[in-house]
This record gives structure tokens, C-alpha cells and sequence, in this order.
């Protein structure tokens, strides 16, 4: 369904929600029930198409002295980028660069390089474990221009531009798009491409695709990106509600409402909640004019920028330490006050201004740290999108209160409890800040703030927190503790099982032959394979030497990268095979190796009761000779283009990761399953097809 029908669709939704209901309590949860539904609708994507986000011109223009400029033209649609021709070499994992291939050339010579032009980035890329790339967005067509010098005109330049495309949360395999130029009017003709035709379409597995043996059923792969935004701007307005700077404010608020008898609270308390949703909300949409799409993005990219974002947390640490303030200007929130005072519309508008501004000590390093972390998703909406989640979780109570005033008598008393909330989101902003400090490290090769260290530095932060949590460290807006209550010994006895829980990540996992990992931190902890000290197993020698692409794969596995060694290894053992469309740069794959191949069960069934199969769809290795696709009339040059193809032929789909389970007579034992992060849903997902093999026993 088009993403505009799924938005008309849920504005009627609104509409109707709207006039139906007749309590602000009602209106409140069902309108924020809708944000989500709208945010949910404007992310979803249909995985099971073909992707082509990439369209390829080629033309050519006459300079002079039989000198010609071949132009090459790429459009992208918004959101999607691709790589220049110019990469690092080195042994880490990057994107498969642009690259033209002239396979008839004989009447003309290259002058010179190429030339790039379009809208350049370089910096880290977050789809590549923090290698630093060169990029062209979305915003401004790619072109490369080249020189050449036409000795013969009757010789036409034939060859293929090869190219990745990856947007925020997904990168599809390399491609080939055809190009020839003529100089004498003649038509070049797809059969004068060189290349031998190679068909991989398999009838077998396509007409058991359409009938699988067992009932498995296929997950669409939903981008989480603009929600976990939202949720994470969301969880830091209700951290903020718990800071001396807010939670004071309610009654505040509340007593404001009530002097008001030219209108209902219901009315206040709406127009108050919707006015603190509109100014976080422009706050973040200011600072994208300001900064610009361009610069927030390259937050996530630039290890300069990440290295001054960690000296900046570590400032909003000791603010929230009670070392210092970060406040603004008492004039500006003294103005709005003065503009509160005068009632109305516009005074509710400033009483919620004046609620942004007096809370800024508090609110500041939390939007701060929210803003970043939303800027490094990669979106322009980020930051628009973090603060409607933080406006929204302020509005909803100060609304609530603020219509029934008599639900104050529940709220706990102010006290010194809102100091130590300061000090916990301290050390919080301690801990992130050395995320950033490991995204600067990573992308500037520093190689110093491995696995182990960076752990290390958190059991730290995490065992400070639990000694202030028991009273036997002090910060200076502390009183001496007389006594431990039972809200903060819980988060004292709390503290000390994330030591413990963080203490665990260095355990070593006897079936995966490395670190056991924290599932809850994938993402935010260097990858566990960025270690000091751990190589990884020897290979079967006898297994390899019969078949040389078998190897160790994710989480050292055992696995076969070629479709027929895998098939006649699994006839061998006689054993069904788990197959793995996957690629180097794909993120969705690595989250699938990270937190669900490392449950024991999963991992037990890959290792005994499968041949695994990973089929790398941007594998840049050459083949032996060039083909041609005989279904998709495609050159086919390397691996990655190779197993692209046949993912494409045999199912449709073009988007990794792509999981299949089947016979060693290519029989589908059920639906294929793109991403899904449920460790429970992807074991049943499993067990689904294990049980359909034996059926057929």
C-alpha cells in the first residue's frame, strides 16, 4: 500500500478519535497511540519487492580535437547514497566502490582520471563498523566525467558502471548497469556485451517456493529507526520529569490553571500540553535549518566530531554532578514569565516557554545527549523526531495534572530523591560519552578502546553509581545519608547487578570461542571481535580440503560460501540447509549475529543440525570470467553479483538479510524471513522447518 494512503488513512483515524472522544485522558492516550501508528506507517517498507533506488544515465559530449567527455549520471532516491570510485585500501570491511569497466575500448584512450561531482560526504559510515568512506547523497545526482581521446570512430566504448547503494538501515548488493557509446550512429546491441550467459534459475526451488513443505510463516523486514527515535526522545522527558528543575513545576502549573476561570482546565490543560509539544518540536527542527541535514548526519561519521562529543558528556556528567550549572540567561526566562502573565492563548503558550526555559539546568544535557543520538541515526527528522518524543512525555502529565488538579495528592514530595536522579543521569552521560570516544577510535584506527577496555571503563561508571547509591560516595549538592530508603536501595541493589550483568560480558562463550557479549548494549559496546587478546578456532582440515569455501562465519560457525559445496556437503551429511543471504555491510545481518545465532539453542541447531550456507551478496572477489545474466540481462563480474543474482532469480527479493531453509533435494521447507529481532520468534522459525524435514522422512 502507498505510504499516502496509509497516512490519509490514519489522519481519518484522527478525525474520527477526535469527535468521538470526550475526555482529555482519552484524547491524550489515543492521540499518542496515533503518533506511533503514524510513525510506524511513515516507516514501513515492503521487503519482499525488488529495491532499484538507483537510476543510471550515460552520455557523451564533444570537446574538440576527436576529444570526447563520457558522462555517467546517477539519480538516487531520497534517502539512498552511493560510494565513490575512491576507497581505502586496507583489510577492513567497506563498501564495494563505484567502478566503471570499459570491456571494448580499442578505438579510443583514456585521458586522465575520472571526475566526481555531486553532493561528496567522507566520513564514518554506520552501515560499515565505523570505516571511513567517501559518499554521494541523495539530495544531487552523482556524476563522473572521463576524457577520451576517439582514434576510431567506428569502434564503439563498450563496458558497465558497477555500484552500491545502501540508505540508513540497509545496504543492497553491487550492481552492474550497461552502458555504450557510438561515434558513428551505429547501434550497439545488448548480444555485442561481452560475457558468457549464466542461468541460475532453478525451477525446482520456485515451484517449492510457491508450495513449502512446512507453514513457516515470512517476516517483512520494518525499518525501527524514526521509532526507536522517538522512544528514545520519549524515555528522556520522563527522566526529565524526575529532575529538581521539572518535577517542582507541576504544582506550579496546576495553580497557574486554576486562578483561570475564563476557561475550562480541560482547555488549558490542552492548549498547554499541545504549546510544550510545539516548542521542543521546532527546537528541533531549528536546529536542522541551522545545522543543516548534512552536518547532523556526519555526527555519526566524523571522528572529530564524535571526539568533542565526548569531552561535551563528560561536561553535562559533572554538571548533573553538581559541579557546576549549565543554565540560560535569567532575562530570557524573566520575559516570558512577564508574557505568562498575561493570560490567554499567548500566556499558556509562555507558561509552557517560560517551563522550557526555567528547566534548562535539567532538560539541557538530556536534550542534548537525545538530539545526538538522533542525529546519529543518520535522519534529517531526527532531531524533530527525539524532541516530539520528549515534548510528548512532558506534555501528558502536566496536562493530566493540570486538568484534574486533585491527582496532585498522589505525586511524591520534592526532596533530596530529584538530586540523586541528577546524579544517576551523570554517570549515564559518563558512559555514553565513551561511545562516542569509541566511534572516534574505530574510524581514526587508534585501536586502543577494544572490547575489553571499553567494558572495562563501564564496570567502572557502573560500580561509582552503586557506591553513591549507598551512601559511600558524596557529591557536593549532597547531605549526609542518614538512612537508605527502599526506593534507593533498590537502585543500589540494582546497580550492583549491572556490575555484575557488565562483569559477565567478559565470560567467554565455550560454543562461539569468543566473548559471550551483552545482547541489552549490542551497538553501543565495541563489537566483541574488536579484542585484544582472543583468535578465533582451526578449521576441519579434512572438510576444507574437499570443499575450499568452507570456513568459519559469524559467531565461528562453520559454513559453506558457495551454493554448490554447501548442497553436496548437506547430501553428504544428510543434513537440510540453513541459507543465509547476507553481506559484509549489511547491519540488519549483523544484529541477527550478534543477539539471536549467540542463544545456545539457535546456535547449537546451526553448528549440529544444519548446514549453514552464507551467500555474501557484496562479495567484490572476482570470478573467473565475466557472465551475463540469461533472466535479468545483467553483468555478472564478482561474487556479490552472482549470489545477488540468484536471490533475485530464485525468490524475488533483493534485500539482505534473507533466510531459507531447505532439502538437499531443493525443496523450501518454508516461507523465506528477513529480519526480525525476536530471539523466540526466529527459534520457533527454525524449529518450524526442522519439523517439516522430518515430515518427509
Amino acid at each position: 500500500m502507498p505510504l499516502k494512503l496509509y497516512l490519509a488513512g490514519s489522519l481519518k483515524m484522527l478525525i474520527l478519535m477526535r469527535k468521538s472522544t470526550t475526555t482529555l485522558s482519552h484524547r491524550i492516550f489515543k492521540s499518542s497511540l496515533l503518533t506511533g501508528l503514524l510513525f510506524v506507517c511513515f516507516m514501513a517498507h515492503t521487503f519482499g519487492q525488488i529495491l532499484e533506488p538507483v537510476t543510471w544515465e550515460s552520455e557523451y559530449k564533444e570537446i574538440g580535437n576527436d576529444e570526447y567527455e563520457l558522462i555517467f549520471t546517477a539519480t538516487m532516491e531520497d534517502g539512498w547514497n552511493v560510494y565513490s570510485q575512491i576507497t581505502e585500501d586496507d583489510d577492513k570491511i567497506r563498501p564495494v566502490p563505484t567502478k566503471i569497466y570499459y570491456d571494448s575500448i580499442q578505438g579510443a584512450e583514456l585521458i586522465g582520471e575520472s571526475e566526481e561531482f555531486g553532493h561528496r560526504k567522507e566520513g564514518r559510515d554506520p552501515n560499515f563498523e565505523g570505516v571511513n568512506v567517501i559518499k554521494y547523497l541523495s539530495d544531487e545526482p552523482f556524476v563522473i566525467k572521463q576524457k577520451v581521446k576517439v582514434n576510431d570512430k567506428s569502434k564503439p566504448i563498450i563496458g558497465a558502471v558497477e555500484f552500491m547503494t545502501c540508505d540508513d538501515s540497509k545496504c543492497l548488493p553491487p550492481s552492474f548497469v550497461d552502458f555504450a557509446f557510438t561515434f558513428d550512429g551505429t547501434v550497439v546491441k545488448k548480444k555485442e556485451l561481452e560475457g558468457e550467459l549464466l542461468d541460475q534459475r532453478n525451477d525446482k526451488i520456485i515451484a517449492s517456493l510457491k508450495d513449502p513443505v512446512g507453514d513457516c510463516g515470512e517476516i517483512t523486514e520494518i525499518s525501527q529507526n524514526y521509532f526507536m527515535t522517538f522512544i528514545f526522545g520519549f524515555l528522556g522527558g520522563l527522566l526529565a520529569l524526575l529532575t529538581p528543575c521539572v518535577f517542582p513545576m507541576i504544582p506550579l502549573t496546576v495553580s497557574f490553571f486554576t486562578k483561570d476561570n475564563n476557561r475550562s482546565p480541560l482547555g488549558n490543560a490542552t492548549i498547554y500540553g499541545a504549546s510544550i509539544i510545539v516548542i521542543y518540536v521546532l527546537l528541533g527542527l531549528l536546529i536542522t535549518g541551522v545545522f543543516g541535514a548534512e552536518a547532523l548526519n556526519r555526527l555519526s561519521t566524523n571522528w572529530i566530531a564524535n571526539s568533542i562529543f565526548f569531552a561535551i558528556f563528560i561536561v553535562f556528567a559533572f554538571s548533573f554532578f553538581g559541579y557546576f550549572e549549565i543554565t540560560l540567561p535569567s532575562s530570557w526566562s524573566s520575559k516570558s514569565d512577564q508574557m505568562a502573565d498575561k493570560g490567554g492563548l499567548i500566556g499558556i503558550f509562555f507558561m509552557a516557554f517560560t517551563l522550557a526555559l526555567v528547566s534548562f539546568s535539567c532538560t539541557g544535557p538530556i536534550i542534548g545527549s537525545a538530539i545526538v543520538q538522533a542525529a546519529s541515526s543518520g535522519s534529517y527528522l531526527g532531531p524533530a523526531i527525539v524532541m516530539l518524543g520528549f515534548a510528548l512525555a512532558l506534555a501528558i502529565p502536566f496536562g493530566l495534572f493540570a486538568a484534574f488538579p486533585s491527582w496532585l495528592n498522589s505525586l511524591p514530595k520534592s526532596g533530596s530523591w530529584m538530586t540523586s536522579v541528577k546524579v544517576i543521569l551523570g554517570f549515564l552521560e559518563l558512559a555514553l560519552a565513551f561511545k562516542f570516544l569509541s566511534v572516534a577510535d574505530m574510524t581514526n584506527h587508534w585501536d586502543f578502546l577494544r572490547y575489553e577496555l571499553f567494558l572495562g571503563l563501564w564496570i567502572l561508571i557502573a560500580i561509582g553509581m552503586a557506591l553513591y547509591l549507598f551512601g559511600w560516595i558524596r557529591f557536593p549538592h549532597d547531605s549526609k545519608l542518614k538512612k537508605l530508603s527502599k526506593g534507593r536501595l533498590t537502585l543500589a541493589i540494582l546497580a550492583s547487578g549491572l556490575v555484575l550483568y557488565l562483569a559477565s560480558g567478559f565470560m567467554i562463550n565455550e560454543k562461539t570461542g569468543n566473548y559471550k557479549g551483552l545482547s541489552i548494549f549490542s551497538g553501543i559496546l565495541p563489537p566483541a571481535s574488536y579484542n585484544f587478546f582472543i583468535t578465533p578456532p582451526d578449521l576441519d582440515p579434512t572438510i576444507k580440503k574437499e570443499f575450499p569455501s568452507y570456513t568459519l562465519c559469524a559467531n565461528n560457525i562453520p559454513c559453506f560460501k558457495e551454493y554448490d559445496e554447501g548442497l553436496a556437503y548437506a547430501k553428504k551429511v544428510n543434513k537440510p540447509i540453513f541459507m543465509d543471504f547476507t553481506g559484509h555491510g549489511c547491519v540488519n545481518c549483523r544484529k541477527t549475529e550478534d543477539n539471536i545465532w549467540v542463544q545456545d539453542d539457535i546456535l547449537l541447531a546451526l553448528k549440529n543440525d544444519w548446514v549453514l550456507l552464507s551467500l555474501y551478496c557484496d562479495d567484490d572477489k572476482a570470478l573467473d570470467q565475466q557472465y551475463i545474466s540469461a533472466t535479468r540481462n545483467k553483468a555478472i563480474k564478482n561474487v556479490g553479483n552472482k549470489w545477488a543474482d540468484f536471490q533475485i532469480v530464485n525468490f524475488e527479493k533483493n534485500a539482505q538479510p534473507l533466510y531459507i531453509m531447505m532439502t538437499t533435494d531443493e525443496q523450501i521447507l518454508g516461507h523465506p524471513r528477513g529480519y526480525d529481532s525476536d530471539k523466540k520468534a526466529y527459534k520457533e522459525y527454525m524449529d518450524c522447518g526442522m519439523n517439516a524435514y522430518e515430515s518427509l522422512k
